[in-house]
């Protein structure tokens, strides 16, 4: 069993820790000590599923622009070394250029360093093989081995050789893009005459901008935040953050550019701009992937996470396919999509709301910048068609609000006690006759309101990595959030383990009369 030092670091698929001492009041557990048990773990862990030894072995490590990168990177390295493991120093690279290592450089591993959207202090990893990441049961082994503390003695230190593996992404991306577009006039430089601006976030991303769209011919003045800089010193590199996507919009409309993109820290996950300056996140860049996917795959399946709104289910079935609204998480909508593929149903896409995006044909990797590369091509070959790519959301019902609060569980047995929660709210919609209970739904308790003053639905689940319920709300009419929130109050109050602060504080800043 996992104690409760090596569960801190568990996250979901991923180790993530405190790296850095610049958040008063936040202390360091991702150790050098750590970081090298960690290291080991996986190591020892790649070990019994290839059944090769250390002295076989190549894995690649990479970072992005996080300030405790250089620390962690270098633990690992010397780390891997020191068992007989020959090592590439992929350097400064996005999360979806190193499960690129693993076949392009012929490595049997690869450790991304990075904590995708958290604050500056946060870091971990992310480990791949051939397979793609790992799952929760694999981060689970790691973990004991880095906690029974038996490793291999010192052996003949393996090699570490420098390499910029980006190089390798950026060609792949260009070439996706040429040949999707296939310019008769100008095969080379397929984007002349676009103008197309990144937001990296002071992340990984800058690539994008300056090795894959202006090599193609992309005029991309008025890209922002391109120089990493692990302090993020000008919004949260998150696509989710409303703050960081009035960034970019605003940096589209000042720029007259014809689509703005913007990723997260390590480029896993991407949102985007129209030419008018229209957010495309959450639902609205869902139903822009699908409608993608379902031109060449009519049939397709469309695997989501749980918080999607129920207009999109309508769009997604409009275009021929069909919604499997699953987990929050991306790693749950990416094995639910491979599982359906297993078992005969043909699915081309797995896509969560925070914008990870994997696709069937780029191998169910996560990786927001191949997703950008598609839309390039979606957007060039419309604009071919005298189309434009905004139209294609064109019948896409928008929620008029969405919210997501976060509520503290206090009592110490969280996950009972949350279901306790939603056992007893099943039975209490029932009794109500402005909502009902919508069974189109595999995580937490989903409900329909119906009421002409709270049209929409909430989602209440328990967080994929914290002892906190989220509810997730959409509403289609205006100041129908309150109104859906002042029906679940009365009968969340029953449950003194559970802080309803910020429930209570929303409530009481959006005075209304219902």
């Amino acid at each position: 069993m996992i104690g409760k030092y090596w569960k801190q670091f568990k996250s979901g698929s991923d180790i993530r820790g405190i790296a850095s001492d610049n958040v008063k009041g936040e202390i360091i557990n991702l150790t050098n000590d750590a970081i090298e048990k960690l290291t080991l773990g996986f190591a020892i862990w790649l070990a019994e599923t290839s059944k090769l030894d250390f002295k076989a072995m190549t894995i690649s490590v990479g970072h992005d622009s996080r300030i405790s990168a250089d620390r962690i990177k270098s633990i690992i390295i010397n780390t891997l070394r020191s068992i007989g493991v020959n090592i590439y120093d992929c350097g400064l690279s996005s999360t979806p250029s190193m499960f690129m290592t693993i076949s392009s450089l012929s490595c049997i591993g690869a450790i991304q360093i990075t904590a995708s959207h958290h604050p500056s202090n946060r870091n971990g990893l992310k480990f791949f093989t051939s397979d793609g990441g790992l799952n929760p049961e694999n981060i689970d082994r790691i973990l004991e081995i880095a906690q029974d503390n038996k490793f291999p003695p010192v052996s003949k230190k393996g090699n570490v050789r420098a390499i910029k593996a980006i190089d390798y992404y950026c060609e792949k991306l260009r070439n996706l893009i040429k040949d999707g577009i296939k310019s008769k006039t100008n095969f080379d430089k397929p984007l002349s005459g676009y103008k197309i601006i990144v937001d990296a976030g002071n992340g990984a991303g800058g690539f994008f901008a300056n090795d894959v769209l202006a090599p193609l011919g992309a005029n991309i003045e008025g890209s922002i935040f391109l120089e990493p800089d692990g302090n993020f010193p000008n919004h949260i590199p998150n696509p989710e953050n409303d703050i960081a996507m009035e960034f970019i919009s605003k940096a589209v409309i000042d720029s007259n550019a014809n689509l703005g993109i913007i990723f997260d820290t390590d480029v896993d996950r991407a949102a985007f701009v129209d030419s008018n300056g229209q957010v495309i996140n959450r639902n609205k860049l869902i139903a822009l992937a699908s409608a993608i996917v379902l031109e060449k795959h009519p049939n397709s399946t469309i695997v989501t996470d749980s918080v999607t709104s129920d207009y999109l289910t309508e769009f997604i079935e409009n275009m021929g396919g069909k919604q499997f609204r699953f987990k929050r998480g991306y790693r749950n909508v990416i094995q639910a999509a491979q599982n359906l593929n297993n078992s005969g149903v043909d699915c081309q896409l797995a896509i969560e709301s925070s914008g990870h995006a994997a696709l069937k044909e780029n191998g169910f990797l996560d990786d927001g910048a191949y997703l950008a590369a598609k839309i390039i091509i979606q957007m060039v070959n419309m604009k071919n068609k005298n189309k434009s790519l905004e139209g294609m959301l064109d019948n896409l019902v928008e929620a008029k609000e969405h919210l997501e609060i976060r509520i503290p569980i206090t009592d110490k047995k969280v996950l009972s006690y949350s279901n306790k929660i939603f056992s007893k709210l099943k039975l209490h919609v029932n009794t109500l006759k402005s909502c009902e209970i919508d069974n189109n739904n595999l995580e937490g308790v989903r409900i329909k309101f119906r009421a002409r003053w709270q049209e929409g639905w909430c989602l209440l689940r328990k967080s994929v990595h914290d002892p906190i319920i989220v509810i997730n709300i959409e509403s289609y009419v205006n100041n129908g959030l309150v109104g859906i929130l002042k029906t679940l109050k009365p009968f969340l109050e029953n449950f003194p383990g559970i802080d309803l602060s910020n429930l209570n504080e929303y409530i009481n800043s959006h005075k209304i009369n219902i």
